[in-house]
């Protein structure tokens, strides 16, 4: 039997993971997305057109601090202005933002599984 496709992520687990990532280190968007990506499997691709506004909310609740660090070539010489990159880091808010996530979480998952029949009771 093929694999049931994994559902869309809601808001609140978009919002975890971000958090989840954040809690390792301070990171930038592109790593961000690379994180999920990997950590995922390629199972949960986070594009910019979800992950910048969700960003963006996550700043204006406090639950991240940002700072901005310019990024030159590594060939370009010492005048040339490089661009600019918008770190991210979890601020406390965010650390509990986060635990209250995975405490919902994880609630939510053992209740759905005491449904569930094991796994090797399922025929074949």
């Amino acid at each position: 039997m093929p694999e049931a496709p994994l559902p869309r992520l809601s808001p609140n687990h978009a919002e975890m993971l971000v958090l989840s990532v954040l809690a390792e280190g301070p990171s930038y968007g592109y790593a961000i997305t690379k994180a999920i990506d990997l950590g995922s499997e390629g199972s949960f691709a986070m594009g910019a057109a979800k992950l910048y506004p969700l960003l963006a909310r996550l700043d204006k609740q406090g639950l991240v601090t940002t700072t901005w660090e310019e990024v030159k070539a590594r060939d370009s010489d010492d005048e040339t202005n490089g661009r600019r990159r918008k770190w991210y880091t979890l601020s406390p808010k965010g650390e509990r933002r986060l635990e209250q996530h995975v405490q919902a979480h994880r609630r939510f998952t053992a209740l759905i599984d005491a449904f569930l029949p094991p796994l090797e009771a399922r025929p074949a």
